[in-house]
């Protein structure tokens, strides 16, 4: 559940920053800090998570 938030924050702040040119993480954590760093790291952490356990949670690839 945890990856998934992360993979949502990432989401979204990509589409934010797509849209609106506004990077809501380094709004909130500030430009470049280590706290930003983290957070952009266990997003792209949080991502590889879902990929690689994807098949075994989704219904469709894996009805049974």
């Amino acid at each position: 559940m945890t990856a998934m938030t992360l993979l949502w924050v990432g989401g979204l702040n990509w589409g934010l920053v797509g849209l609106l040119d506004i990077n809501l993480v380094t709004m909130l954590l500030g430009d470049g800090t280590m706290l930003t760093k983290i957070v952009y790291i266990l997003v792209g952490l949080s991502t590889v998570w879902i990929i690689i356990t994807h098949k075994k949670d989704c219904r469709i690839c894996n009805p049974g």
